[in-house]
């Protein structure tokens, strides 16, 4: 392109810019001055306009606009990032991170995407990956700015995104409830303590209460807890938090290490639909074990070819109680319960 006639050139640095310069009349200083606006410079002795200079033109149709150079040029993977994308979608995450942290819930995706992708690295490599990755926020996050954004998810706002999950999973199947234990060297975890470690590690621990669907095995609700908090004393709390999360017709399936007569009494109280796991030596397991000892169970019309085991159910009565909380006036009742009892040889 060549040069405009009123334009000036000036060396500053051993380079030549150009310039457009426009005298004016400066009615305050009853002065005349110059304005200079710059629209390029000099390469090999062409003229090469700026960005700023060619828009001008190209809106006052001197010329007629033409290709954008690339001025940067990069090569990213987006096979995993894009199958995450779709996952999301379809699960709902994505809309329900949006409505919980409405402006962070980019640099969330993109923090969770790095640790599903690269699984057992440290945070601060994240850096190398967002740059090679494409992914939701589409930027760096600093390692420092990592714990600021981990630090700022509220309780308030973790619930609801809880309350949004739940209603996907309860409507299409069953909620079971389990717990596990994290074994951790560190002396600076304040939940990290000695505890029934089911793995037998002789380590502190913490304990995560998980709640998920029984089909799609997808997470609806967890607690962080100590790691000397004990299985049968969870139910209470989940309970709790199951009212708060707003969610009807509940059904859940629990491990033995949840049975207690207190948790029973307290999921019939609230009416909740429940199958959990007893030991072979309650009385309530013993007496039906007791009827069918031997050859009794061990038929064909007690095989079950979905489950590969024998199978046989018994209706019980449950010796319920409950206390009430003004009064302290304890109500007994009988409920019906149902015994079902599997064996495989």
């Amino acid at each position: 392109m060549d040069m405009p006639a009123n334009a000036k050139m000036q060396t500053i640095s051993g380079k030549k810019y150009v310039f457009i310069d426009a005298p004016y009349w400066n009615a305050e200083k009853h002065r005349g001055e110059h304005k200079r606006r710059y629209i390029g410079k000099i390469v090999e002795g062409q003229f090469v306009p700026n960005g700023k200079y060619l828009l001008s033109l190209e809106k006052s149709g001197t010329i007629k606009p033409g290709p954008i150079p690339a001025t940067e040029c990069k090569r990213q993977f987006y096979g995993a990032t894009y199958l995450l994308d779709q996952i999301g979608d379809k699960l709902g995450i994505v809309d329900d991170l949006k409505a919980s942290f409405p402006d962070r819930y980019k640099q969330l995706l993109s923090l969770a995407y790095f640790f599903v992708l690269e699984e057992g690295m440290s945070a601060y490599r994240l850096r190398k990956w967002a740059l090679t990755h494409k992914h939701p926020y589409g930027r760096d996050i600093p390692s420092q700015r990592i714990s600021d954004l981990m630090g700022s998810i509220d309780e308030a706002s973790k619930m609801n995104f809880f309350r949004r999950q739940a209603k996907r999973r309860a409507e299409k199947e069953y909620l079971a409830f389990d717990t596990t234990s994290i074994s951790s060297y560190s002396e600076l975890i304040k939940l990290a303590k000695y505890g029934k470690n089911k793995e037998g590690d002789h380590l502190p621990q913490v304990n995560l209460a998980l709640l998920y669907g029984e089909v799609s095995r997808l997470p609806v609700y967890f607690r962080k807890l100590t790691g000397n908090t004990a299985d049968v004393s969870l139910i209470r709390n989940l309970m709790l938090d199951i009212d708060f999360l707003d969610m009807k017709k509940l059904s859940f399936v629990m491990g033995r290490g949840f049975y207690s007569e207190k948790n029973i009494n307290d999921l019939m109280k609230r009416h909740y639909k429940f199958l959990i796991g007893i030991r072979c030596g309650l009385k309530i397991a013993r007496k039906h074990l007791d009827e069918i000892r031997g050859e009794k169970m061990i038929s064909w019309e007690n095989y079950h070819d979905d489950v590969g085991l024998y199978a046989m159910s018994f209706t019980d009565e449950w010796d319920y109680r409950e206390e009430q909380p003004r009064t302290g006036k304890c109500i007994c009742d009988k409920r019906r319960v149902y015994v079902h009892i599997y064996f495989n040889d």
